[in-house]
């Protein structure tokens, strides 16, 4: 007995400096943050302060790799055929892990299997806003007009979380909207602000410009909360839709199989640099909240979120277009 507790005490003390090898001797290399978007996106804007600052404390180049197309699709299988050895990170949204499994009869990639959590970095809420035209100052006059359009009245949205944001609130209304998709939020947003699609659902981030220049008026959000840079704004529950809480999130993964040790440290290094004040102004002013934290209570939210909106996505029939 004193021989097999003295030979596990070994085994214990053996494993303890394999796991400081590895974070010491990491990174051995450049490191790439994959985007599955174009430059200048919140996704990329996420990816490069994490980048900038992870090349001056790490004294390694940390570059940004985009690879848009394909709803995220293209940049989710690089990352996920990238070797394991932490020298790849993978920045993904909420459709790339939680939406795209019940849009797609097989994906490139397995979004539980094919990558290893590090951390979730923000979260965001979508806006419900209509053109200054619509008579409607609020959601309740806004569900009497689409009433009183009967099925008429139409809503505009880019990406796919928007798209999910607006059946959601159909989904618990009963308001009959007609959808109108867009290859983006930006195309989106342009037809509405011309009045040719009178309400739009859109990320906070990209739409704070138009609210602020009148140019759209913002009737809700879709989160729990009301959102800091719009206080006088409510959400959806307050203005009389319960049963929507929706926000897109970003947040890090590396190609599964990387060592503990490594996701460890890229985990601490990370949501200090999130954490660091210069960075959540900066977030903050795109209507990002930062909400980094284990990688354990990243794999939690992937999990929730898949089952949420797989309901939601089933019950309202959306399709990749």
């Amino acid at each position: 007995m004193k021989a097999k507790r003295a030979l596990l005490l070994m085994l214990c003390a053996a494993c303890l400096p394999l796991a400081a090898v590895a974070q010491a001797s990491y990174p051995s290399k450049p490191i790439r943050i994959i985007v599955p978007f174009p430059p200048g996106g919140g996704t990329d804007t996420v990816a490069r302060a994490v980048a900038a600052r992870l090349t001056e404390s790490w004294k390694q180049p940390v570059v940004v790799d985009n690879k848009p197309g394909g709803n995220t699709l293209i940049g989710a299988e690089a990352a996920a055929k990238a070797a394991p050895d932490g020298h790849t990170l993978f920045v993904a949204i909420d459709s790339t892990l939680a939406m795209n499994p019940s849009l797609y009869a097989k994906l490139p990639y397995d979004p539980v299997t094919s990558f290893a959590p590090v951390t979730l970095a923000i979260h965001m809420p979508m806006v419900l806003a209509v053109h200054p035209s619509v008579k409607a100052q609020n959601v309740k006059e806004l569900l009497a007009l689409a009433k009183q359009e009967g099925g008429k009245l139409a809503y505009a949205h880019g990406a796919l979380p928007a798209q999910v944001a607006g059946e959601s609130f159909k989904a618990s209304s009963g308001a009959d909207l007609l959808a109108v998709p867009y290859k983006g939020g930006a195309p989106a947003m342009t037809d509405t602000i011309g009045g040719t699609v009178p309400v739009i659902f859109d990320a906070l981030g990209p739409a704070m410009a138009h609210i602020k220049g009148n140019k759209v008026r913002a009737l809700a959000v879709t989160s729990a909360a009301r959102s800091p840079l719009l206080p006088d704004v409510p959400t959806l529950a307050e203005a009389g839709v319960p049963g929507v809480d929706l926000v897109t999130w970003i947040g890090f993964l590396t190609p599964a199989g990387v060592d503990k040790a490594i996701i460890t440290k890229l985990n601490q290094e990370i949501v200090r640099i999130l954490q660091l004040r210069e960075v959540r102004e900066q977030l903050s002013a795109m209507g990002m909240t930062v909400v980094a934290g284990t990688p354990e209570q990243f794999a939690q939210t992937i999990q929730n979120d898949t089952v949420k909106f797989s309901r939601i996505i089933k019950s309202a029939g959306i399709r990749i277009e």
